[in-house]
């Protein structure tokens, strides 16, 4: 679980610095650069798993596919920064196992990671560069200043079901030693410490010391990080993914692009049946009863098994008994299923971004769709156990009616001021809390905003209204005509557009 992350030099985000509760929804204006900062969390998790150059080529809209680099950096008028620097604290599984499959238990399960990349440019190729390692480190946030870091409301019991463990040192620093980064492994094995650390110039790691880490012996609290890191998850749902059928021999969990759904729940029935004869037709019909609060016309949800072409595929059918198969659904329809199959399935991804969730839905069910999505989320009201994971949600949106939907304590304004920079200036984006909720409290000094910033969101009717009267004062032709008698009563707002 994400609690935090700061960021500085990354793209268009300057001195960001976010808490992160349960479900999250970040609303703004396009091009603000929400976008970004879903970028930041996919490299952060490519960072965890690839070599610095191949975590690269996921950001979206990076230049490293053709040798640079320079894409990833904030710029600051005609110059781009040198360095950027992630700052993450995280909760982790206690429990777990490491790529061999041998049992990992975490020393310490609430923790801090600091990672410094810079730009090293190719002295024989101007055009070109890699990133190099700065800093990187790797400690633990004790359980008696849990609550302190931990803003958003939550129980006592969920918080001591996700803190636990003791630790004294780090898991991985980095010092200088005569103007040189070196950046320590320390061993963190079920018997104590032991062993020398692992030490090496920061300058010559090709990848994250994080990322280098497989063996849950030495390292137990590292692996079950970096599996943490590379869970989180940005779910970019295609059409052609949702409606395509499954081998028996697919993946039992959903991609990102949202494929896999017939397997997925295929063995989440069948698991459940495994345990409780019925409880598999228990599970389907759970999902079906979901589904029919979007799709009104659902009778039943079955994976039809292809014996002879060796397929599963999802099947619903309808209160005139008329069966569909996926492929026949609308994108909606399957948006919304994949998301109630993973709400269903306890081991799916532990972070979910989502970008515009609205996106195939009619604006009366949005309602539905947010529901849903903060269901995904854990209860921090309860303790973390197999009926209550330990997943989060992070939503960003320029839709209104999903503003609407979103409690005042889940929502951020993401906005875009001009900041100076010496003898230039540059874009910045800042994520602000409305005034009066769980950030804002925990920090008096946070720049909030206000339910005017979002009156863009809530009631786009004055804004065109406002375009359509400029236009009239200068003579342009009206292609679009205002109808007011047809405007939305959105909830939260008066007649005078404020809260």
């Amino acid at each position: 679980m994400l609690t935090r992350l700061a960021i500085d030099g990354f793209k268009n985000l300057h001195a960001v610095d976010v808490r992160f509760g349960p479900f999250t929804c970040i609303a703004g204006a396009n091009g603000v650069g929400k976008s970004n900062l879903f970028d930041a969390i996919a490299f952060l998790a490519a960072l965890a798993e690839k070599p610095l150059m191949d975590a690269a080529l996921v950001v979206r809209g990076g230049e490293a596919r053709r040798g640079d680099v320079r894409s990833l950096f904030r710029r600051e008028g005609e110059e781009a920064a040198q360095e950027m620097r992630f700052l993450v604290e995280m909760i982790i599984p206690e429990l777990g196992e490491d790529s061999l499959g041998q049992p990992a238990q975490a020393s310490m399960t609430f923790l801090r990671y600091d990672l410094r990349l810079r730009y090293r440019a190719d002295m024989l190729i101007g055009s070109t560069g890699s990133l190099e390692i700065a800093h990187e480190s790797m400690v633990h946030i004790n359980r008696s200043d849990a609550k302190r870091h931990l803003l958003f409301p939550h129980k006592p019991a969920w918080r001591d079901s996700v803190v636990k463990g003791r630790r004294t040192s780090e898991y991985i620093s980095t010092e200088q030693e005569a103007g040189v980064a070196i950046v320590s492994l320390h061993a963190d094995g079920k018997g104590g410490t032991g062993g020398r650390p692992r030490r090496v110039a920061a300058a010559r790691l090709p990848r994250t010391m994080l990322s280098s880490v497989n063996n849950a012996a030495e390292h137990r609290t590292l692996v079950l990080a970096r599996q943490e890191m590379t869970s989180w998850m940005q779910l970019q749902l295609e059409p052609s993914a949702l409606r395509s059928p499954d081998t028996f021999t697919a993946p039992r969990s959903i991609s990102s692009h949202g494929a896999h759904v017939p397997a997925t729940l295929h063995e989440l029935a069948q698991s459940a049946e495994r345990v409780e004869p019925g409880a598999g037709n228990d599970l389907l019909a759970r999902v079906a009863n979901r589904l029919s609060n979007l799709v009104e016309d659902v009778r039943r949800i079955r994976v039809d098994v292809d014996e002879k072409r060796q397929l599963l595929n999802i099947v619903m059918t309808d209160r005139s008994d008329t069966e569909h198969v996926a492929g026949a659904l609308s994108d909606g329809t399957l948006r919304f299923l994949t998301l109630i199959v993973m709400e269903a399935d306890p081991k799916s991804r532990r972070l979910l971004c989502l970008e515009e969730p609205e996106n195939g839905m009619h604006p009366l069910r949005i309602p539905t769709v947010i529901g849903l999505l903060d269901d995904l989320a854990v209860d921090v009201e309860e303790p973390v156990d197999e009926e209550n994971p330990l997943r989060q949600v992070i939503v960003n949106t320029h839709s209104p009616s999903v503003v609407a939907c979103v409690d005042d304590g889940a929502l951020l304004v993401a906005q875009a001021p001009t900041v100076s920079h010496a003898s230039s200036r540059a874009a910045a984006m800042s994520l602000r809390p409305l005034a009066a909720t769980w950030r804002s409290i925990a920090d008096p000094g946070v720049a909030t905003a206000t339910r005017g910033d979002l009156l863009a969101y809530l009631n786009p009717f004055a804004v065109i209204e406002a375009e359509l009267a400029t236009a009239a004062t200068v003579g342009k032709a009206q292609r679009v005509v205002f109808r007011r008698d047809l405007q939305m009563d959105l909830p939260h707002l008066d007649s005078g557009g404020s809260a």
